[in-house]
This record gives C-alpha cells, structure tokens and sequence, in this order.
C-alpha cells in the first residue's frame, strides 16, 4: 500500500492549485456582505493562531454551527472559508469558524485542545443546541470533540445535536507511514489516543459521517470506519457517500440553505 499516495488529493481532483484561491476569493466576498453582522478575530486564547470569525444571523441566533478546517493540521487558516457558512446562517443560527496552529508548531493532540477551548468559547456567546461540522482533518477534530478525554465543558457537550464529518480522517495510525509524519510528528501513542475510530463516544449526538463518493478509496474507507464502528456503541449515525463529488468540491453544500447536507446537519424536514 502506498500511502503517501492513498492521502493525496491534489493529482486527483481536476484543476486542484486554483481551489485555494478561489476558497480565499469566494470568503472575503461573504465577510465584505455580512457587515456588523460578522465578528473577525475574536480570540480564544493567547496564541497568534487561536481566533475564530463569527457570524450572526439576522435576528436572535437559533442555536451555533462550528465549522472546522482542513489542510492535514498543516496548512490554511479560518479566512479561506467564511462563505461555507452560508447555509447554516440563512437559517437562523450563529456560525463561528475557528483557527487553530499548525503542525509543527503544534502536535495534534495540542491542536485537539486548542478547538475544544476554540468551541467553549464561542458556545458561551450563543445560547441554544451545538452543531459541529468538519472537513477532512477538521472532520477529526469535530469527531474527536465528542470522544472519551475531550475537553469540551460538559455544558457544550451536553448541548451539541450533531456532528457532521466530510471526508473525515478518523484514525490516524495510517499517517505515521506518510511523508506527512516528517511534519506532523505522530507517534504510535497519539495516533491511537487522538483517533475517533478507536475512541468510545460519549454523547448522544446525532452522528453523519459524509464523502465524496469520487474521492480517494482511503477517505471512503475512513468515512465508512467511523459510522460503522460507533454504531456499535448504540449512536445514531448515518453514512454518506456523495455522487460526482471530489475532496474539494465536497465542501461547497455548506453554502447553498437549500443543500441535502445543510438541511440534514440543521436537521430540517424536507
């Protein structure tokens, strides 16, 4: 099994270098429109990376959707991503999207805690129920969120309804055989004490794991893991694979109100 190729996206999704740009463009356009409606930068801690944009809806907010970022722990940052949250803003609820420090600078079990302490922030300036979504090693990070050892308060866990995973990695052991670890820095220990996979659950969250059914086999595999495995603890979980999508254009359905994958996670009737 090769790995390195297994976890690589970019040679298999058509036009992959002009995403970032066009992620970065399609963002500033959203903040510019939100006005006094969008607080960026509120910071959560003390370290140059730990802020987070939020947005508020028209109106008192229904509750508060968190997205979290992908980039492998390594790369972008909460500015590349404001208009994903579109969808969950249009109906009605506050939408924060946090930052978090990069490997090397952190490993992730520090990253782990630094989005915990990133969503008990945010989830004390909005009242109501939580919604978690995440994309890729976000799609880790929200699950891990919900794990056995999280540091979420047990107010915001208690108050979290669903957590949605796209294209999530959700066990990490299959990393150490990548270049990647040259950056991340996993060992045997964190890779299975930081993998959702081989964690017990601990809430009653509505689980939705989802992913492009034109992706890597690997990111299939890692989708399917996790909705298979917690079930067996008794959670609700659902699985996902998406037509015609890839790991980049997977994400676009949290923009769009009237996507499957925003009415699912908001969980609105049809």
């Amino acid at each position: 099994m090769d790995w390195d190729d297994a976890y690589a996206n970019g040679p298999y999704v058509p036009g992959a270098a002009e995403y970032p740009e066009r992620w970065a463009a399609s963002a500033e356009t959203f903040r510019m429109a939100q006005g006094d409606r969008a607080e960026v930068g509120v910071a959560y801690g003390t370290g140059a990376r730990q802020l987070y944009d939020l947005f508020h809806p028209e109106g008192s907010a229904r509750g508060l959707a968190v997205f979290v970022h992908g980039g492998y722990w390594m790369k972008f940052d909460r500015t590349y991503w404001s208009h994903l949250a579109g969808g969950a803003l249009a109906h009605g609820r506050a939408v924060a999207l946090p930052q978090y420090t990069l490997c090397p600078d952190a490993a992730i079990p520090e990253i782990t805690r630094e989005i915990a302490s990133a969503i008990n922030h945010a989830a004390a300036r909005v009242d109501g129920p939580l919604l978690l979504a995440g994309h890729s090693a976000g799609g880790h990070l929200v699950t891990r969120m919900i794990c056995s050892g999280s540091d979420l308060s047990p107010d915001v866990s208690s108050r979290i309804a669903h957590v949605l995973s796209i294209s999530g990695v959700h066990d990490l052991r299959p990393l150490m055989k990548t270049a990647m670890n040259e950056t991340l820095k996993l060992s045997a220990d964190q890779a299975r004490a930081e993998s959702p996979a081989l964690l017990e659950p601990k809430t009653s969250a509505h689980l939705t794991c989802w992913v492009g059914a034109d992706e890597r086999p690997e990111f299939v595999r890692q989708n399917a893991l996790l909705a298979n495995v917690w079930t067996g603890f008794g959670l609700e979980t659902d699985c996902v694979e998406d037509p015609g999508h890839n790991h980049f254009t997977i994400i676009e359905a949290l923009a769009d109100p009237a996507s499957e994958m925003v009415r699912r996670w908001l969980s609105l009737q049809q």
